[in-house]
């Protein structure tokens, strides 16, 4: 005989957390609800993972419109990051993915270092292109001009 159950638990093979599903009542008494995976799909314990995943699904939707207008933002940004280079415009050190968010930061675009991918780090003087991934669906592309500072 099969049953319905709501998930507590997010499982590959099951589903997400709070999706009701049918399963045998045995697999249900014998596995899900010892091990708290599951509880029977009555309304009262429907309801709050309902209400739960409604308030996820707004807060992702929030994040990626944020991601989106940072993107746009970094589309037209070109970054000039002063360095001390050596001759034929190698520089002392390398600019990194940390170095980057740092001066994104500074005009007002916080980022985490681990978003801005970097195949390695950039050792010579000019102009690189920088991949910055915002969120899951939104990358942007951002212009790095590496110039020697004076002094």
């Amino acid at each position: 005989m099969n049953i319905e159950v709501v998930l507590l638990v997010n499982d590959p093979k099951l589903g997400r957390r709070g999706d009701v599903i049918k399963v045998s009542s045995g697999f249900a008494q014998n596995f899900l609800y010892p091990n708290g995976k599951a509880k029977p799909a009555t309304e009262a314990n429907v309801r709050p993972l309902r209400q739960e995943r409604q308030a996820q699904e707004r807060q992702e939707a929030e994040r990626l419109q944020e991601a989106r207008q940072a993107a746009e933002r970094l589309k037209d940004l070109k970054l000039s990051l002063p360095v001390l280079a050596g001759e034929g415009d190698k520089l002392f050190g390398a600019v990194t993915n940390a170095d980057i968010a740092e001066a994104l930061s500074a005009r007002g675009i916080v980022v985490e270092r681990k978003v801005v991918h970097l195949e390695e780090p950039i050792k010579r003087l000019g102009s690189h292109k920088v991949s910055v991934k915002l969120h899951p669906q939104v990358s942007a592309v951002l212009e790095v001009e590496v110039v020697r500072r004076e002094g």
